[in-house]
């Protein structure tokens, strides 16, 4: 018998039963990818995290990320997750102030900076790759079917385009907050329309009208191909926003070139969730992709297998 311990927190929140939950396996216990997509399942989480030992001795740790259904290559709020807790249980030794890591990834090496202040960890924050930006959606139509809404409910001054920082979404700008409220998503129509191509599966809407003023932009995810109807807060999607509204001037020109901008997520399913992104540009090109957020500890359990 083999038992494996995890922690239970919410990501990208202060307070508990906000934000998106993670389940943390920090015994680095060896198991094969289909017992861990087996544990992903069972848990049934939008992500599951199983910390590793580096392969790079330089680096801190390795890190193994699973939705009830795929292994992802990278992810925001696992990452920012597994930080939190490695930093919160002392496995990795963090001192007051700023600490530097390098985690890896399947994307490969993950920059990651612990902020902690007396015994508290204040906020994780995770250095995402650059983005690629894909061709723009030509058929809004569909899209707005895809929603359940009016094509007079997405803003049509801006594409319908999928950008990535690791994993391809789709990013597609809504008018209103009334709108985003009224998205009925149409499994049937992804289904056919969206689903067998990687720069469509992953559907994320948003409108620069927020419920509250700290926020930027407000934003739902909807990826039934990873096995999540609706994520509550949305990390790997988060850096590409922000490139995607620093590169389309959705935003106000900064003098420096540094933009930080707070997505609202998670509203609409009750898990409110913020998600701090950092975009530096130096003239026409974006030299930077950050987000970071915090995190709270719900609980911790096992799992035990028969081995």
């Amino acid at each position: 018998m083999t038992t494996l311990n995890y922690e239970l927190i919410d990501v990208f929140t202060s307070r508990p039963f906000g934000g998106n939950q993670l389940a943390v396996f920090h015994d680095e216990i060896e198991l094969s990818a289909e017992t861990m997509q087996k544990i992903a399942r069972e848990l049934n989480l939008s992500e599951t995290v199983f910390i590793r030992p580096p392969s790079n001795p330089e680096h801190h740790k390795n890190l193994r990320i699973f939705t009830p259904k795929i292994e992802l290559p990278m992810a925001g709020h696992p990452t920012v997750g597994a930080a939190f807790v490695l930093a919160s249980k002392g496995i990795i030794p963090t001192e007051a102030g700023t600490n530097e890591w390098l985690l890896e990834e399947q994307i490969g090496e993950v920059p990651v900076t612990v902020y902690k202040e007396a015994m508290e960890i204040t906020k994780v924050e995770m250095t995402q790759p650059l983005p690629v930006f894909g061709s723009p959606f030509q058929k809004p139509g569909l899209v707005a079917d895809l929603l359940s809404l009016s094509p007079k409910d997405l803003d049509n001054r801006f594409p319908i385009q999928s950008v990535s920082s690791g994993i391809p979404f789709l990013f597609i700008p809504v008018r209103s907050l009334n709108a985003m409220k009224e998205i009925n998503f149409r499994a049937d129509i992804w289904e056919r329309q969206f689903s067998q191509n990687q720069y469509t599966q992953h559907i994320f809407v948003f409108t620069m009208q927020t419920e509250e003023k700290q926020s930027t932009v407000h934003s739902r995810m909807f990826a039934p191909a990873m096995g999540i109807q609706e994520d509550p807060a949305t990390g790997a999607a988060s850096g590409p926003l922000g490139a995607y509204l620093v590169e389309h001037g959705m935003i106000p020109a900064t003098t420096d070139g540094t933009y930080l901008i707070r997505s609202e997520q998670g509203f609409e399913i009750e898990r409110p969730s913020y998600i701090d992104i950092t975009i530096v540009k130096k003239g026409s090109t974006i030299k930077e992709v950050k987000i970071g957020g915090q995190a709270v500890t719900m609980g911790k359990g096992q799992i035990i297998l028969d081995v």
